[in-house]
């Protein structure tokens, strides 16, 4: 019925309400019709996050879960320069904080896990359309999502690299393939997406054991609505690490605040222990090198 957004801005309605507000300050706008498939579906983008990939991979095989570690990261100020200071020039200044986070952890990730260079690794994250309006084009809706519409209205990108290439190419290649998963996504993939729905019957996002799922909820704001006994001390995924049967294929990017009193994003992981180990050891060389030159700069 819903995605994040929707439920925020249903959350938010519902508050205003209970705090003796006569109607909500966004309305909600039904307009479903705005994602239905085209009269004759024809998707046009390749959509590799419905792919069918048959067979296991070796990491698959290799995966202890009798063993898993479970850790928490934090991203900073200084940690977030750290990795926008180890892209190009060019990237640096294209690259939006979620492309740099995204990049970071998948790397750093399929560093952690050893998978064979030939292993395809994929990073499927969530986006969200709204406000991605397109110029008009022949039987697709050009005037995005409107304001108030709380259904679903989010798409799946993945970028997809061979993990050999992933881990010995420098951290602007794991970013690069990010962003340009993520700036596909207009009311004309949405159209696309609708319509590969209906011929191939919903299928589910490719989950193979090199993917790994992203979500971003920094900006949902789960912890701010106030239904008249103060605002909330916590708001958001029950648990952030994914499933309890796969902890390892899923991870939130949450706001948080550390004892220092900073906002940052806390990034919760799941691993196999020696996976973790490997994770941590990454995680650590983040800020080596850097300066306080680069902390202002960036």
């Amino acid at each position: 019925m819903a995605d994040a957004l929707g439920l925020m801005q249903f959350l938010a309605a519902v508050s205003e309400l209970a705090r003796g507000a006569t109607a909500p300050t966004v309305p909600p706008v039904w307009e479903r019709h705005l994602l239905e498939a085209r009269d004759v579906p024809r998707p046009c983008f390749a959509h590799r996050e419905y792919d069918e990939v048959p067979g296991a991979m070796s990491l698959g095989l290799a995966m202890p879960l009798d063993d898993m570690a479970t850790r928490s990261f934090f991203l900073g100020r200084q940690e977030l320069v750290a990795i926008r200071s180890r892209l190009t020039p060019d990237l640096q200044k294209r690259a939006s904080k979620f492309d740099i986070v995204a990049g970071w952890l998948w790397r750093c990730r399929t560093v952690a896990l050893a998978p064979d260079s030939d292993d395809e690794m994929r990073l499927i994250f969530i986006v969200n359309a709204r406000g991605r309006n397109k110029k008009p084009t022949t039987n697709t809706n050009s005037k995005g999502i409107p304001d108030g519409y709380y259904g679903n209205a989010f798409a799946l990108p993945v970028a997809v690299s061979k993990a050999g290439e992933l881990c010995e190419k420098p951290l602007s290649y794991a970013v690069e393939l990010v962003k340009k998963a993520k700036d596909e996504v207009s009311m004309e993939y949405m159209q696309s997406t609708a319509d590969l729905m209906v011929l191939r019957g919903r299928p589910l996002p490719c989950t193979t054991a090199g993917t790994y799922s992203l979500s971003d909820v920094t900006k949902a704001r789960f912890d701010s609505h106030d239904f008249g006994w103060g605002k909330p001390v916590y708001g958001g995924p029950a648990d952030a690490v994914g499933s309890p049967s796969m902890p390892w294929l899923a991870s939130f990017l949450l706001p948080f605040k550390n004892a220092d009193g900073e906002d940052g994003i806390l990034v919760p992981t799941s691993l196999p222990r020696p996976a973790m180990d490997r994770f941590v050891e990454q995680m650590g060389q983040l800020l080596v090198g850097l300066s306080t030159d680069d902390v202002a700069t960036l």
